[in-house]
């Protein structure tokens, strides 16, 4: 029995070495290509100001987990949310739950990318989303813990202002507003080669 432990605690072991690998522990800036239905992003991300968000960020990007899932959330002029239900409205899988970061002096200004969370300030797990204004209100206060800006687009622009004219209605099957009545679809998310 010990040896199965062993060789099982080994396995494991080398496994999450392996994984760690591919996220590029020493690029302060890992890029993320976003190839969607309505054109590609890349995003800079920046593991000097947010690193367990990073990290989480990329473990889901590596392991596939953000191919084929939509932006369920898009509000014209604020925020266009995506990463955790897939094609067929389901919620996805989550890993844990992430310690706020928010203080780490980024901003929620547009075109930055951010995790989202629900009312607890540690309750983000694998769900971000891309700001398409100046959103002072998401950002640390006196009041409170912010929403955690963990990188920014580099390319694709133009595809965040695409978001702003989807045509949204409330769903059934989610439960809530806001839902693109076309669905957006996150179809690959790529981490790219270290420059």
């Amino acid at each position: 029995m010990r040896i199965i432990w062993l060789l099982l605690t080994l396995f494991i072991g080398s496994a999450q070495a392996a994984h760690k690998g591919q996220l590029q522990p020493s690029n302060p800036f890992p890029k993320v290509a976003m190839k969607t239905t309505l054109g590609t992003i890349v995003i800079e991300l920046d593991r000097t100001r947010a690193p367990l968000t990073v990290d989480a960020f990329l473990a889901y990007v590596v392991d596939g987990d953000y191919d084929q899932t939509l932006f369920h959330r898009i509000i014209p002029g604020f925020v266009a949310q995506g990463g955790g239900i897939d094609t067929r409205y389901s919620p996805k899988n989550e890993k844990k739950r992430l310690a706020n970061e928010s203080g780490n002096g980024l901003k929620n200004s547009e075109g930055t990318i951010a995790m989202a969370r629900q009312n607890a300030p540690h309750s983000a797990t694998r769900q971000f989303f891309f700001n398409l204004a100046e959103n002072d209100s998401l950002n640390p206060s006196r009041r409170g813990w912010g929403y955690t800006v963990f990188g920014e687009v580099v390319e694709g622009h133009d595809i965040l202002l695409k978001f702003n004219s989807v045509q949204t209605e409330y769903s059934d099957k989610l439960g809530w507003p806001d839902v693109p009545v076309a669905p957006v679809i996150l179809e690959k998310a790529t981490l790219l080669p270290e420059e």
